[in-house]
């Protein structure tokens, strides 16, 4: 899952490089509801209002603000600061579910975030401020999303991710229109990668990477689970080197280093882990 979503800056990056960022969100949850369709014919019962929020928070807060910021910052250090999302996560599973944050839990994350410090200090290029509040934003707009994801109960990971994107594309696109010009000229001047991008986004981490989120958040308590996702820009780093050109300078190396460190200390060293909600 990681993995998919260090691929998935890499083919954001290049995605706004060619779409205004709305536009391109709308695009990818289109293409996601035309692939999952068949599930759209499972009603979502007593389901349907939580579903419609997280299709906000989730689908146009979380992606609208995170594919905006992208448009101004390079991918590495937006899937850095994406990964702001772990203090926001726990913070609110402590307070909403009374999941325990240890101290280790907690000085693994400073750890971690001193490496995130050094990865976004090594950006080849200067970093804009509203577009790296945006990404900011979108975390914390992911970490509600966590909660509300949590909040379903179980549930067909196909169907939720077909109603989100059938009920995230159309507004996405409503805003695109308000808010952006030019999707008639990206449609017609965008190349192979373009669209490449966009099949990769709705296929790999739109349908293959968050069914397998929801399928933990759901199993697993947030504090779990969210910190593993601070692997995700250490690979969106070294994948922009290799795939983007991107100098991998030494402050990177070592922040990476940090980061993975950080990772462990939260994952192994963490407060001992109750029984997720539900399974009791």
């Amino acid at each position: 899952m990681v993995v998919l979503w260090a691929f998935n800056f890499i083919a954001g990056k290049i995605g706004v490089q060619q779409f205004p960022p709305l536009f391109l969100i709308a695009l990818r949850f289109g293409l996601v509801a035309l692939l999952l369709a068949p599930y759209l014919r499972q009603p979502l019962g007593r389901r349907t209002r939580r579903v419609m929020v997280l299709s906000v928070v989730f689908g146009c807060c979380h992606f609208g603000l995170l594919f905006f910021g992208m448009s101004g910052v390079d991918a590495g250090p937006a899937a850095i600061a994406a990964q702001l999302t772990v203090p926001f996560s726990a913070l609110l599973a402590f307070v909403v579910y009374r999941e325990r944050l240890g101290r280790w839990q907690i000085l693994g994350m400073l750890v971690a975030f001193s490496g995130v410090y050094l990865l976004a200090g090594a950006s080849a290029s200067p970093l804009s401020a509203p577009h790296l509040l945006a990404v900011v934003g979108g975390a914390l707009a992911w970490s509600v999303s966590n909660l509300l994801i949590k909040g379903l109960g179980q549930m067909n990971a196909f169907q939720l991710n077909a109603w989100v994107a059938a009920l995230a594309a159309p507004q996405l696109l409503g805003w695109s229109l308000v808010l952006e010009s030019g999707q008639g000229q990206a449609l017609a001047g965008a190349n192979w990668l373009g669209w490449a991008a966009i099949a990769y986004m709705a296929v790999g981490a739109s349908i293959t990477a968050y069914g397998l989120w929801y399928h933990l958040v759901e199993k697993y308590e947030v504090n779990q689970v969210v910190p593993l996702t601070l692997l995700a820009p250490v690979l969106a780093v070294l994948l922009s080197a290799l795939l983007l050109g991107e100098v991998l300078s030494v402050p990177i190396l070592i922040g990476g280093a940090l980061t993975i460190s950080g990772v462990a200390m939260i994952q192994f060293l963490g407060a001992r882990r109750t029984e997720p909600r539900g399974q009791a």
